[in-house]
């Protein structure tokens, strides 16, 4: 009977033991992403600068030199404002010249007028000869095309005065001079460059191979280099059909979807460009394993704190980056790193790090 006791006493004590020595499952703590969707695909980051639309190049409708520039690259003005003038004395000496011909013309015009005149009275008081009145009345008119010659002459030369003068054709911001206080200037050089300030555009050179391959519907993202905060999109309005022979790029001109105050004119701009795609899932190259000749990732249940295998297929694997094709959702959570530990329905631990 003793006997028996003591092999109970054992027998309970060896089953003490082995409860003892099943200890729980410890909780492992893990690293996780979030699973993106991306239906967006980026083509590039190019510099450029934003430019008017439209610009016009005005030039002094006579020679001369310029005697002065009234206004500096980047000034505002408005329409008829003073922007250049030429030295004008030619001009002045010119209208004094025809003023003075047409003083003479008109005295000319004046003894014509009292000569017919005579030659009328006396034709009608029957002692003048019809030859005299011809005469008389031809003189007067060849007087008085001289007369209107003059008077055309004058307000030519006052014209030519008055172009010595360049004035704005419209208000504009004075983008660039091209020529120096004392140059001399022929007439109808280019002198001058205005940009109409209203109408803004995106000015970027692309590769010509990518400028060739443009998928339809590409997005352009407009940044200010100063500040990335100021930015907005643009289209695509117009692009050179050659590349330039030194830098094989062709430039493209983009229309704004709208124009923030500080996108102004000169500003260095940075533009993405990204096109649509089908929406595909990236994940780091960690989170994924291959087990029995398939390929799966470690879903987090994150209410639950578990995790559990689940099945994906891989579309593409390029510099640790694998995109899915399916097996998972946007917005689902994947453990990142330490996948070849992990059991199903394991307790985990979530580093908080990971979830931001």
């Amino acid at each position: 009977m003793k006997a028996v006791i003591a092999l109970s006493a054992a027998v309970l004590l060896l089953a003490g033991c082995s409860k003892e020595e099943q200890a729980p499952e410890p909780i492992r703590p893990v690293l996780s992403v979030e699973v993106k969707g991306l239906d967006q695909q980026s083509l590039g980051r190019f510099a450029g600068n934003i430019q008017a639309r439209y610009e016009s190049t005005l030039g002094f409708r006579v020679s001369g030199r310029i005697a002065r520039r009234a206004v500096d690259v980047g000034s505002q003005v408005e329409k008829n404002q003073l922007l250049a003038t030429l030295d004008p004395t030619d001009q002045q000496n010119q209208l004094r010249s025809s003023q003075g011909d047409l003083a003479r013309v008109q005295a000319q015009f004046i003894n014509a007028q009292a000569n017919a005149r005579r030659q009328q009275e006396l034709f009608d008081r029957g002692v003048g000869a019809q030859a005299g009145l011809d005469i008389a009345q031809t003189d007067l008119k060849t007087a008085q095309a001289s007369l209107d010659q003059a008077k055309a002459a004058v307000s030519q030369a006052r014209d030519q005065l008055g172009y010595s003068e360049l004035r704005a054709d419209h208000a504009a911001v004075v983008n660039q001079w091209k020529v120096e206080v004392g140059q001399v200037v022929s007439a109808g050089e280019e002198v001058v460059v205005l940009a109409r300030p209203d109408i803004k555009e995106a000015v970027i050179d692309l590769p010509d191979g990518l400028a060739e391959t443009l998928p339809e519907g590409v997005e352009f993202r407009v940044q200010s280099q100063l500040d990335p905060s100021v930015a907005t999109t643009g289209t695509l309005r117009e692009l050179e059909p050659r590349p330039d022979s030194a830098t094989r790029t062709r430039r493209a001109r983009l229309t704004l979807r709208e124009s923030p105050a500080g996108l102004r004119l000169g500003t260095a701009i940075s533009v993405t460009l990204s096109s649509s795609i089908a929406q595909r899932l990236e994940l780091p190259e960690t989170a994924v394993q291959e087990v029995d000749g398939k390929t799966q990732v470690w879903l987090v249940d994150v209410q639950n704190k578990t995790v559990n295998p689940r099945p994906v297929t891989v579309l593409s694997r390029d510099r640790g980056v694998v995109v899915l094709g399916s097996g998972v959702q946007a917005g689902e959570r994947v453990v990142s790193a330490g996948v070849n530990s992990l059991k199903p329905g394991q307790k985990i631990k979530l580093d908080e790090a990971s979830r931001q």
